[in-house]
């Protein structure tokens, strides 16, 4: 029509009004295009045949389900609302209004329920991006031999902090110790389950000269767990609400001596977007883990090669801080798009993490705490 090919546009309306013979505007529309054609050239004109067939072919189709149902009692319900009436038979008539009407509501509720999940999902992204308006700095640790080494302005950054003395020498050891039996005995692999920092969809560039990194379930009997210690670390340096421990990654990497490295152990990637370096931008978006608001490396040695922790700007090249791995010491950081991070290449020894990441949603907390916690409130409330 908006062409001028008027023999083209009664095709299309002829061809809509067989499924929908009293459409007002349609009808208005064939009138006008027949008006301007003229009758004797307008008239000839029929529906597409193809669509012809298809009509047939459907309501034959119809015919059959129909009668099923009629006869044999196998339901059907008709998803099209252009079927004419006499194709269904009287006794299923009004069922068939009912059941439509009823799919019909259906729909709409999961429409308007996607509709709903949208929106907490864009006022969840919205919350994350406006949470740095409301975080300071400076708060005191509350474990002594913890201490604050660097901190945002340090690390040429926002929501960036690095702690020492999570850990003892000694619990180091053995937590190094254990990780290292577990890559004795079928420990998950480089990009398995337990990966410390190779989970993100984006950080899957790894390292393919790497003997496989270990992963295990750790424990040291200390008061001085460095989850809870640097839970609490970042708490309070910088002064977060309540934060969420999610399940972490524990990993071991092994390298001899490797000269001239230009790559990466982890490539540059954001824990809660999918980076995209060349547009500058970092989209919060599955397969992207959006709920995780925090995240943290706790080192458990230095007697390595390489393997320094650095941020980068958006662009994944620009490198505006980087971090030395020491026993006990942790990196924490907010894990949107204004912490790109990496990891450089292990050239000589063995490099040992743990991974966590933090969240303020309780619908992704860590299970094994929550029922932890559930557990010793039970015991102490019993005990009262």
């Amino acid at each position: 029509f908006t062409d001028g090919n008027y023999e083209k546009a009664i095709e299309c309306a002829k061809t809509y009004l067989l499924f929908f013979p009293n459409d007002e505007v349609m009808n208005q529309n064939l009138a006008y295009y027949t008006a301007v054609l003229g009758e004797n050239l307008a008239g000839p004109i029929q529906p597409r045949e193809e669509i012809q067939a298809y009509r047939q072919r459907s309501l034959m189709e119809k015919e059959l389900l129909f009668f099923s149902y009629d006869v044999f009692g196998i339901p059907f319900v008709d998803p099209d609302t252009w079927t004419p009436e006499e194709v269904i038979p009287k006794r299923l008539r009004e069922k068939q209004k009912v059941e439509r009407e009823t799919a019909a509501r259906i729909s709409e509720e999961i429409g308007n329920l996607m509709k709903e999940i949208e929106t907490l999902v864009e006022e969840k992204a919205k919350e994350s991006a406006d949470m740095s308006k409301f975080i300071r700095e400076g708060g005191p640790l509350v474990y002594e031999g913890a201490s604050v080494t660097m901190n945002s302005k340090t690390l040429n950054g926002s929501q960036r902090v690095v702690v020492d003395g999570v850990l003892s020498a000694e619990e180091c050891r053995e937590l190094q110790r254990l990780t290292n039996v577990s890559a004795g005995t079928g420990g998950a692999g480089r990009n398995g389950a337990g990966d410390a920092e190779g989970s993100h969809p984006a950080a899957q560039k790894s390292d393919r000269r790497r003997s496989p990194s270990a992963s295990c379930p750790v424990w040291v009997p200390s008061n001085n767990w460095g989850g809870l210690v640097l839970d609490l670390s970042l708490e309070t340096s910088l002064l977060l609400p309540n934060l969420l421990l999610f399940p972490k990654g524990r990993s071991c990497s092994t390298l001899e001596k490797q000269e001239g490295r230009s790559d990466n152990s982890h490539e540059v990637h954001v824990d809660n977007c999918i980076l995209n370096a060349e547009a500058l931008v970092c989209v919060k978006e599955p397969p992207a883990y959006t709920f995780r608001d925090y995240s943290a490396i706790l080192y458990l040695n230095g007697d390595f090669e390489g393997g320094a922790f650095y941020f980068t700007e958006l662009d994944a090249k620009t490198e505006t801080a980087e971090v030395q791995p020491q026993c006990g010491r942790a990196v924490g950081f907010s894990s949107g798009s204004e912490n790109p991070h990496g990891v450089k290449a292990v050239t000589k020894g063995q490099r040992c993490a743990i991974a966590l990441w933090f969240t303020l949603d309780p619908r992704h907390g860590e299970r094994e705490r929550v029922q932890a916690d559930d557990l010793v409130k039970m015991l102490f409330s019993a005990e009262e």
